[in-house]
């Protein structure tokens, strides 16, 4: 039984808000018959309408949740065979599901097992049996359900709750202790929880720390309103708590008499580590007397965790202070990193040793654990992980690789699909499904299709799919499909190289390395040429708006417009030439200039130390998780791309060099 998965969901449905929105619907619902009609009929041209448009017209007709047009379009669709006609039978058991039977859904279930759908549909399903409380077939079918649904796992524990397991009970208390908002079905379980008393106010103090800490001040709120007698008065404090900490702090806005306002008084120390390390410090030896030893350690260990983040030296002091607070995996990981950067290797060594085997177990810190080995002499030791570590092909791969001493290893065998191996692939009915969405634009289902279609793929089968892809013009899913592989691998598949040349001429013009320029592409956009981020940027090399206006303007361009970065041709071209921009601010430094383009030119030289230092180093501890994870990705994939390209001439630890000392160290931005 799944009463422990975690993850989460959203489900959307219609909601009876009004005589307007009712009027919207009849209208949609109106519109979308006219569609399919007049799509059947051929619109008067005398021609019927090709099985796309009558698809499309399906799925506008399930939008409007208009069911006699899909039903309509749904027959016709079937009548052709056509090969997306399933959708249209998974969109109308979706608008009937409330009425449906539990033997037609199972029977629906089974006759579309190899489709990705079935298991959106068994989640929803699983929402309509614990609303009706039919908890006999919801716990026979729960166990089926591949994806991960909090709302599921809420009703899964509630449900349990109701039957008396103990392993439920478990469930709705790990379900509880997250720093995220949760469906509010949960509630259900979280009453229970309380009411039997295992939910205790131990437990609501707990999550609320949890909910401070990543900044939910309505959540908190929420959570802290289940405290017997609170006054929810009291609770606007949390609001200016958040907009001005310095403010509540210096001038005692909140008394420590109650437990609410010490945690209050901890949040805004916690909010002002932030910012002003320095100030806390002082204000903390004024007020530390109002706060019992646990209190008094937690702050420790969450300044510790700003301090750590900010490249202070006085890090690894600041946790010991921390006394016996149980740290979380955020804090146990930038005290390692506080270690890594005070180039303490037995204080790294025992970081890592103090984190739970799950996190240990990650390539960096088994990395990390060797070379702290390896600083020690514990030589043998170190080798035992790094020879199991370099067989993996990814940055602490060729990092242990290169530490081995093979420096510039040969390039791993390729192996090439058949033609019969393509020809199978292409036979596959859930990859010509994927395909003919991505024809129609249908990117996510596409995507979905073909991720459900090719799960259980050997290495043969995956290199031949991205093959598929590839020759598609589907690069992002060719490489993400060739990335899966375990022993046979096909590089140039992983690492391809299209636009080619529409770029040399670029990157020439920039004297850029070009396996560097590939590798920033392929972790930027994996070649979508149309590929926009949630903040705005655009295209292959992901160009912010105002960046390239910023370089138009630089380049003398005065007839540029904002839908030119769009272009392949002039985003390739900004691209590069910011690239080269970011190279020469950097002082000619990859790893710095690639930590730039991601997290902007004013930040990588704040990350430095005052001494010189490695690069490795540097790159592990950039305080921004995602240009972490991003510098590490770019430097690793244009070592792969100099296989490729045949112009392998410096290794990954030779890329990332030794960052320069700027003489005084500085307070950088936290994650």
């Amino acid at each position: 039984m799944q009463l422990s998965k975690v993850g989460i969901a959203q489900a959307s449905g219609l909601r009876r808000t009004g005589k307007t929105k009712w009027v919207e619907v009849c209208r949609m619902a109106c519109a979308s018959f006219l569609m399919v009609a007049g799509l059947l009929l051929g619109n008067g041209s005398g021609h019927a309408a090709g099985p796309d448009d009558v698809f499309l017209s399906a799925r506008a007709a399930y939008n409007a949740r208009n069911l006699n047009a899909l039903t309509t379009a749904s027959r016709n669709l079937h009548a052709q065979h056509y090969i997306l006609a399933p959708y249209t039978d998974y969109w109308r058991f979706l608008l009937e599901l409330n009425q449906a039977s539990n033997q037609s859904v199972r029977q629906f279930l089974d006759q579309y097992k190899d489709a990705p759908f079935a298991d959106r549909l068994r989640g929803e399903w699983l929402k309509v049996l614990a609303r009706r409380q039919d908890w006999e077939t919801f716990f026979e079918e729960y166990p089926k359900l591949q994806r991960e649904d909090m709302a599921v796992n809420c009703y899964a524990a509630d449900g349990g709750i109701q039957q008396g397991l103990e392993s439920a009970v478990n469930a709705g208390k790990a379900l509880w202790m997250t720093g995220n908002e949760l469906p509010a079905n949960c509630d259900a379980v979280f009453d229970r929880l309380q009411k039997g008393g295992v939910l205790r106010e131990e437990d609501i103090w707990a999550r609320t720390r949890l909910l401070l800490q990543g900044s939910r001040i309505t959540v908190a709120k929420s959570v802290l309103q289940r405290l017997p007698g609170i006054d929810k008065n009291n609770l606007k404090l949390l609001d200016r708590v958040y907009q001005n900490p310095q403010k509540v702090l210096e001038n005692r806005q909140i008394s420590f008499k109650s437990r609410l306002g010490r945690e209050l008084n901890l949040y805004a120390l916690e909010r002002l580590s932030r910012s002003q390390p320095a100030l806390v410090l002082d204000l903390w030896e004024k007020i530390h007397g109002n706060f019992d030893v646990a209190d008094r350690d937690y702050f420790w260990g969450r300044f510790a965790l700003h301090a750590a983040r900010k490249h202070d030296p006085a890090a690894l002091t600041y946790f010991q202070r921390a006394g016996n607070v149980v740290l979380d995996n955020d804090q146990r990981e930038w005290k390692a990193r506080a270690a890594m950067r005070a180039g303490d290797w037995k204080a790294l060594q025992e970081a890592i040793a103090a984190m739970p085997e799950s996190l240990q177990a990650e390539q960096v810190w088994q990395y990390w654990k060797a070379r702290a080995l390896k600083e020690q002499k514990q030589i043998v030791a170190a080798n035992l992980i790094l020879v199991k570590l370099a067989k993996e092909n990814t940055y602490y791969g060729l990092l242990a690789e290169e530490e081995m001493g093979d420096a510039l290893g040969a390039a791993p065998e390729r192996y090439r699909a058949s033609a019969d191996e393509v020809r199978a692939v292409l036979d596959n009915p859930g990859i010509q499904r994927a395909l003919a969405l991505r024809r129609l634009e249908m990117r996510w289902e596409s995507r979905e299709e073909w991720r459900f279609a090719s799960r259980d793929f050997d290495d043969k089968q995956l290199i031949a799919a991205a093959e598929v892809a590839f020759r598609e013009g589907w690069y992002d899913i060719a490489i993400n499909t060739a990335d899966r592989t375990k022993l046979l691998h096909d590089f140039a598949l992983r690492y391809p190289t299209p636009y080619r040349d529409l770029m040399q001429g670029y990157v020439a013009d920039n004297a850029l390395d070009e396996a560097w320029v590939y590798g920033l592409i392929r972790q930027e956009s994996r070649f979508v040429s149309w590929a926009k981020s949630v903040v705005g940027a655009s295209g292959l090399m992901q160009v912010m708006p105002e960046t390239a206006k910023w370089i138009a303007k630089r380049m003398g361009m005065r007839d540029y417009k904002p839908a030119m970065i769009n272009q392949l041709d002039t985003n390739l071209k900004f691209g590069t030439h910011y690239l080269r921009y970011t190279m020469d601010r950097m002082d000619q430094q990859p790893l710095m200039a690639t930590a730039a383009y991601n997290a902007g030119p004013g930040r990588p030289k704040r990350w430095a130390s005052d001494q010189p230092l490695e690069g490795a180093v540097y790159a592990e501890t950039i305080p921004f998780s995602e240009t972490r994870d991003y510098v590490k990705k770019v430097l690793s994939n244009s070592i792969y791309y100099s296989h490729q390209l045949g112009t392998q001439s410096q290794t990954l630890k030779q890329r990332l060099g030794v960052v320069p000392g700027v003489g005084s160290p500085v307070n950088p931005e936290q994650d």
